[in-house]
């Protein structure tokens, strides 16, 4: 009897493990054709009188990265109230557009990442580049993923990594201390980064009802519900406030 109720604890164990694996295969992103697909516009907007962005001391190889000054990108604010480097992405859609084909690329120009935030795909390839000619070292922080500490001496232009679950990752450079950037590892095709007026876009998106959440590394995030029309335009505008 022992035996038989190991045996059927044990095929149960296999059938819950397999229903679990096929769970989480069901909720993978489909990408593919949108018919008929409509388009959400917005805006990120702070509310209240924004900080002076903080400058930026280049103490240490100033030949190559002593170019122009350098200010904090962790609150910008535009003169018309919109925030710069917001990410906006909607959280509960499963079928939609491909992904683009181009691959992500971080680059270090004058001691800085550019772009001050990079939108990766999961488990796709992002190639880091040294454009300095001088030492890095790639530093990231993060809860989900395994972190990266890597050298990137000058004659090593491009370096590759993969990441393999969505979330905000940090990046910083171990011998230039004012360096830092951030990488958006998402896992489908709709998210945006605002540009400098706090404008964002989402096409492609195909009709219905979804949660669109922004994330901001000062303000923190925020959600709201959006109806998308086939073939039309929707409206979001966020509004975020100091802490």
């Amino acid at each position: 009897m022992r035996n038989l109720f190991g045996t059927a604890a044990r095929a149960a164990g296999v059938a819950a493990a397999v229903a679990l694996t096929s769970a989480s295969a069901s909720l993978a992103y489909e990408g593919g054709a949108v018919s008929d697909g409509g388009t959400i516009k917005g805006m990120v907007k702070f509310n209240g009188t924004p900080p002076e962005r903080q400058v930026l001391e280049v103490n240490k190889d100033k030949k190559a990265c002593d170019v122009g000054v350098k200010k904090a990108n962790d609150l910008v604010v535009g003169a018309g109230g919109g925030i710069e480097f917001a990410v906006v992405s909607l959280t509960n859609i499963s079928k939609g557009k491909a992904f683009p084909e181009d691959s992500a690329i971080l680059d270090q120009v004058g001691c800085e990442y550019l772009p001050y935030i990079v939108i990766v795909q999961k488990d796709a390839e992002l190639t880091i580049k040294n454009s300095d000619g001088i030492l890095h070292n790639i530093h990231t922080y993060s809860e989900k993923n395994k972190p990266v500490n890597r050298a990137q001496p000058k004659f090593k232009k491009k370096i590759k990594e993969k990441f393999g679950e969505p979330e905000m990752i940090k990046v910083t450079c171990d011998v230039h201390g004012w360096m830092k950037g951030w990488l958006a590892v998402a896992e489908h095709p709709y998210y945006a980064i605002t540009d400098e007026s706090g404008a964002f876009e989402l096409g492609d998106v195909p009709a219905g009802e979804y949660e669109i959440k922004v994330w901001q590394e000062t303000l923190g995030e925020s959600t709201q519900k959006v109806t998308v029309p086939a073939g039309g335009e929707a409206s979001v505008t966020f509004e975020l406030a100091a802490k």
